[in-house]
This record gives C-alpha cells, sequence and structure tokens, in this order.
C-alpha cells in the first residue's frame, strides 16, 4: 500500500484500542452518512498485536471494585459476545477467590453487578466457599478462602487471533492498516494546538483527527505532544499533592505450565471459569515446603489451547528505572530486561498446587521460555480516556486494555461529537478535581 499524505482520521496503534475504535468509527461513519472506513487510517510502527495485546493472557472479566470500571467493563463484555467467533471467545465465565481480608470488597462488588444486571453468584464463608468449589473441581484446597465472586459472563479470548479478528470486520468496511510505521513527532500550524499533521518515518499524514492507542509507548506520544509529565493530585480530604510523575512501569508476570489443558476441566468435564486467587495464607514451596510468602499474594490461571498448557500470572513488579529510561523496545519475550524468571515460575506453580492436587508436582512441565512484559501504569492505575490539544484523543489504559474491547466503540462516538457517560469518570481532570476511584485490598495494582 502506497503511504497516503492525509487521512481525516488517524489511529497510531494496532492493538485492541485502535482496531476496536477503527472499527466502530467506520460503522458510525457509513450509518450516519459522514463517510466511510476509506476516512480511517491506522499506523503501527511494528504490526498488528505486535504489543501488549499480542501477548496479553486474554482474560476477560468484570471483577472490579470500582462502579465506574465496573460498568465499563459490562459494556466490554457485550461486545465480547457480539461475535464470538471472530473474537476468538470463549465465554466460560470468571471466579474471584479470596481471603477474610476481601470479603467486603467482593460482597460490594456482587450487589454492585446486581444493580446493573450483570449475572454473578456470590458465596460467603468458609465452609460454603469449599463446598462451592468442591462440587467444581474436586481437588479443590485452598486454605483460608471465606468468599468466591462466580461471574457467570466473562471469560478469556484468545489474543492475537481476536485482534485479526477486529482487524478484518475494520478493513472489511474500508480501513487501510500500515505497518512499520513509526510516529517521530506532531506538526501544528498557524499556532493552533490542535494537531494538524503526524510525522512518521515514511512521512507526513495531514489528519483532522488523531487517536492514541499504543499501550506501554503512550509515554513516548505523551511526550512528543507535549503534554505534562507531572499531575497535581487532590485526595479525598481535599489536600493537593504536587509534582507525581504521570507514567510508571510495572513489569508483568505471566507463564504457562506444559500439560495437557484438558487436566483442568471440571467434575462434569467441561472446560472451567478463568481462576483468580487473592489470599493473605502462607504460601510454601511445591518442590521443598519452604516459606515464599507470607504476604497478601494472587495468581491467576486458566486452560488455553492456544498457550498450549495452564496458562496465567501473579502480581506484577514495580519498574523502579525512571519512565523515560526504561527500555521498552524489544517488547515482550524479546525483551532481554523484563521477562520472568525462575522465581515466578516456583511461586506460581506452588500457588496452582496451593488452590489444586491434580497441579502438586507439576512444575516440571513449566515452559522455560521468554513471556512476560511491560504495562505503562497511570498515578493511580486506572485509564485515562481524554482529549487533548484540541484534536487528540488518547486511549491510555493504565494496563486494563486487552479486556476492555469496547472502550472503541465509545470512543468512535465522542469522535462524532457524542459524550459517553462511561469514559466520564476517566477524564485527565479527574486528578486535579479529586474524582478518584476507590481502591480496593487486592494485591494487584489494576483492582
Amino acid at each position: 500500500m502506497a503511504m497516503p499524505t492525509q487521512a481525516k482520521y488517524v489511529i497510531i496503534g494496532a492493538g485492541i484500542h485502535g482496531l476496536s475504535t477503527a472499527w466502530h468509527l467506520a460503522e458510525r461513519l457509513r450509518a450516519s452518512g459522514r463517510g466511510d472506513g476509506t476516512d480511517i487510517l491506522i499506523i503501527d510502527k511494528a504490526g498488528i498485536a505486535a504489543g501488549a495485546s499480542g501477548i496479553a493472557c486474554g482474560v476477560v472479566r468484570n471483577n472490579y471494585f470500582q462502579p465506574a470500571m465496573r460498568e465499563l467493563m459490562a459494556q466490554c463484555v457485550e461486545v465480547w459476545e457480539s461475535d464470538p467467533k471472530a473474537f476468538s471467545y470463549h465465554p466460560v465465565g470468571y471466579m474471584q477467590i479470596s481471603s477474610e481480608t476481601m470479603r467486603e470488597d467482593v460482597a460490594s462488588i456482587h450487589a454492585q453487578q446486581q444493580d446493573i444486571g450483570y449475572e454473578s453468584v456470590f458465596v460467603d464463608g468458609a465452609a460454603e466457599s469449599m463446598t462451592y468449589m468442591k462440587g467444581i473441581f474436586d481437588d479443590w484446597q485452598a486454605k483460608g478462602i471465606t468468599s468466591v465472586l462466580h461471574e457467570k459472563k466473562g471469560g478469556y479470548a484468545n489474543n492475537t487471533a481476536s485482534m485479526y479478528g477486529l482487524a478484518k470486520k475494520a478493513e472489511d468496511l474500508g480501513v487501510r492498516i500500515l505497518t512499520g510505521v513509526e510516529v517521530t513527532g506532531f506538526r501544528a500550524d498557524h499556532g493552533s494546538a490542535a494537531v494538524a499533521a503526524v510525522e512518521t518515518t515514511r512521512g507526513t499524514i495531514a489528519c483532522e483527527q488523531v487517536v492514541i492507542a499504543v499501550g506501554p509507548w503512550v509515554n513516548t506520544l505523551w511526550t512528543k505532544l507535549d503534554l505534562p509529565k507531572t499531575v497535581s493530585i487532590k485526595d479525598s480530604q481535599g489536600r493537593l499533592h504536587d509534582d507525581i510523575p504521570m507514567w510508571r512501569y510495572w513489569a508483568l508476570e505471566e507463564g504457562t505450565l506444559g500439560v495437557d489443558p484438558n487436566l483442568q476441566k471440571t467434575n462434569d468435564g467441561q472446560m472451567p471459569p478463568v481462576i483468580h486467587v487473592d489470599t493473605d495464607a502462607p504460601l510454601h514451596s511445591d518442590v521443598d515446603d519452604s516459606l515464599i510468602t507470607e504476604e497478601m499474594w494472587g495468581i491467576y490461571y486458566k486452560p488455553d489451547f492456544n498457550f498450549g498448557g495452564i496458562q496465567g500470572g501473579a502480581m506484577p513488579i514495580k519498574v523502579e528505572t525512571p519512565v523515560d529510561q526504561v527500555a521498552i523496545d524489544p517488547y515482550g519475550p524479546d525483551s532481554p530486561e523484563f521477562i520472568v524468571d525462575d522465581n515466578f515460575a516456583h511461586m506460581w506453580c506452588s500457588a496452582l498446587a496451593f488452590c489444586q492436587k491434580r497441579f502438586e508436582g507439576q512444575i516440571k512441565h513449566y515452559k522455560k521460555e521468554p513471556s512476560g512484559g511491560l504495562g505503562c501504569f497511570t498515578p493511580d492505575s486506572f485509564p485515562v480516556f481524554d482529549r487533548f490539544r484540541d484534536n487528540v484523543t488518547v486511549i491510555a489504559d493504565s494496563n486494563h486494555g486487552y479486556k476492555m474491547i469496547g472502550v472503541g466503540k465509545l470512543v468512535a462516538e465522542e469522535l462524532l461529537g457524542g459524550k459517553s457517560a462511561l469514559l466520564e469518570p476517566f477524564r485527565f481532570a479527574r486528578y486535579a478535581e479529586g474524582r478518584l476511584h476507590p481502591t480496593s485490598n487486592s494485591p494487584f495494582p489494576w483492582s
């Protein structure tokens, strides 16, 4: 494809948000008679699903302590459900299994899920939780669990396959996708703040609207747009905290146990829901019974034929390197620095054995291959969806990204002049105004 010199809409990033935005925008343009997919150009410096969307575990859930996140995720699940085949989506459900530390949080999540019509079951109490879990897995043995939230919706999708399904939907509507095109800067004309053109390694593209959807590379383009590197945040007592870094990185911890995925079938022979366990019970090694941790810990896992085993992860590790010095490229499994190590394998496989007897002694099957990646987080670890420089929409998902396939639909509506109530709680102004999201007791920064 020849390099275009102009496009009405330039979308930077061919991951979950860029592809979803392009698909929904093309649909709305055609339906409204205001254009079509040929008005939209996606550019990516590597290729479709080359970033975080291409290595994602693929979990789709509603389990959030924050009402705004919960409502947004309910909308996203609807998009996943709209075409499971195209998105390689498996609607097996999702389970949040927790110790007493999180019981009240999870009870609140369940109550509010009922308020918005999101189907789930809440099991309260240690004995009741054990009975419920043994009814699904007869070898369930996790200690210290006092609640179970079983979401009947949600599940997981195969990451790369779903991205190519999205790309096909967009291209079928005339959207152009150009790969190997890296953004080098933005040009504004006549003293205006608005971006008149996107400068790339393959030439300059004049445009009317820009969408930035680049996942962990958001800090790089944020800097090129001359947006603030620090923010002031008002806390719940009205006190202002200045010079808080806008971005920070966490290293993602995920891997695969190379056993037959059918090993994880339920008592009735079905594929199971995604399992997520957060607990403060001591975790001991499945190798030598040594103590791994007495702190709060959490894991998630699922059988996945795409990954070829039981795939999942644990809490991320905060990257202490100053944000502008973090080497994002090469990304993911190609990174010499940000991939999981033997400590992760030991912890995660021991945690699997803590939960289910069938995983005892299975660490020898852990796939010793590069895995993991980087997530770029906002100050409060929740997304920022907002417009900057008059005509630049930034989709900064703060590592909540892959499951949020529906954000592109809402952004497309706003690009055509609408206003999304679901996106409103995620505006940049919330920091200065003190409209912060509540935080849970989960060991994961994104919950």
